[in-house]
């Protein structure tokens, strides 16, 4: 297995990935030209797990500069193992990468979210040193009206 930048022409299996997890795709095309936008946007980052011709990961983590203090943090965005690839090291190994990645452009905290279902992997998590904030902060989203209005 190897870790490599997420490509234009991973966007079905991407897609694949993120329909096992809950996230049904509007097509190809689409997450093709998200991974593209991903690739040229030098604070964020997609990385895929490959066997062969086999796509079994993606994760994807965005940099953002502290306001309040010096130092970045990364954001994982996302992160899917296939199914039938759990239990066999590559999220470790994706998560490795973009925390990678991270350090290379001063991030001193790293950051993920995950469905208070997904307890499964809240335990991964945690395994990857990740501290549970639950009860100590909130989320609070807010969907902002499109087409510039």
């Amino acid at each position: 297995m190897r870790i490599r930048p997420a490509h234009r022409t991973d966007a079905s299996a991407v897609n694949e990935l993120l329909d096992q997890l809950g996230y049904p795709q509007d097509g190809r095309a689409a997450t093709a030209n998200r991974i593209q936008t991903w690739a040229e946007d030098p604070s964020s980052a997609a990385y895929v797990a490959e066997a062969g011709d086999d796509l079994l990961g993606v994760i994807a983590v965005h940099v953002c500069p502290f306001f309040e203090r010096d130092g970045s943090w990364g954001r994982i965005v996302a992160l899917v193992v296939s199914g039938r690839a759990r239990g066999r090291d590559v999220g470790s190994q994706l998560v490795a990468a973009v925390e990678s990645f991270a350090a290379t452009r001063g991030c001193v905290r790293m950051e993920v979210t995950s469905g208070d279902r997904r307890q499964d992997a809240h335990r991964f998590y945690r395994r990857c040193g990740y501290i549970d904030q639950a009860g100590k902060s909130s989320r609070f989203l807010r969907d902002l009206p499109t087409g510039g209005s």
